[in-house]
C-alpha cells in the first residue's frame, strides 16, 4: 500500500474511541469522536493555499488532499479541521513529506498556531503509517493501520518541550463510505 491507496481507503465517516494518558501526570483521559475524511481535488483552494505556503506546486501531490473534520464529543463539543497533502519521495512512494494546515497543529511556545507543519511519512512492509512531526516544542510520532477494512488502529506519543509526554490509543470504526461501490452505482445508472 502506498499513501495514495491509504487515503482513499482513509475516505468515510468514522467513530473513534480515545484513551490518553499523561505519562508526566499519570492522567488518564477517555473521549469519543466523529471523524469525516475527504479526497480534495488539486484545484481546491484549500489545497492550493497549503502547497503554496510551502513552495509545492499542487501537481507535484498526486492525490491532491485530505480534508478532516472532526467533533469531539464532551461537555465543551470540540470541532476542527485541517487539510492533509502528501508528497511522496519521487524514488520511492512509500516515504515522503505530509503537509497540515494548522487545525490539528499544536501552539508553539508564544501560544500561537503555526500557519501549517511538514512531517515525514513512511509505509511499512506491514502497511502501517507512520507520521512523525517536529518543530522546536514538540515532538509527536503517530501510526494508524487498519485491521479490516473499516477498522483502523491509531496510536501517538507526543513530547513537548516542557516535559510533558502523552500517549494515545484510538480505536476507529468506519460508520459509511463516501461513494457507493462501482458494481453498485454502476447498477443504479443502468449502465
Amino acid at each position: 500500500m502506498d499513501i495514495i491507496e491509504f487515503f482513499e481507503q482513509s475516505a468515510g465517516k468514522w467513530f473513534s474511541q480515545r484513551t490518553l494518558h499523561n505519562l508526566t501526570s499519570g492522567q488518564l483521559q477517555a473521549g469519543k469522536s466523529e471523524l469525516k475524511i475527504e479526497i480534495l481535488p488539486a484545484t481546491d483552494p484549500a489545497v492550493i493555499e497549503l502547497c503554496s505556503s510551502h513552495a509545492i506546486a499542487p501537481a507535484s501531490a498526486p492525490l491532491a488532499g485530505v480534508l478532516v473534520t472532526w467533533k469531539i464529543a464532551d461537555q465543551n463539543q470540540k470541532n476542527g479541521s485541517t487539510v492533509v497533502v502528501p508528497i511522496p519521495n519521487s524514488d520511492n512512494p512509500k516515504a515522503g513529506k505530509l503537509l497540515q494546515s494548522a487545525g490539528a497543529a499544536p501552539k508553539n511556545a508564544l501560544g500561537k498556531l503555526p500557519v501549517s507543519i511538514a512531517s515525514s511519512y513512511t509505509i511499512g512492509e506491514d502497511d502501517v503509517l507512520t507520521l512523525i512531526s517536529q518543530t522546536e516544542d514538540f515532538y509527536a510520532e503517530e501510526r494508524l493501520w487498519y485491521l479490516m477494512p473499516n477498522l483502523r488502529i491509531r496510536t501517538s506519543v507526543v513530547k513537548r518541550s516542557s516535559g510533558m509526554t502523552l500517549a494515545s490509543f484510538c480505536s476507529e470504526i468506519r460508520m459509511g463510505v463516501t461513494q457507493p461501490p462501482a458494481e453498485t452505482a454502476s447498477a443504479e445508472t443502468g449502465s
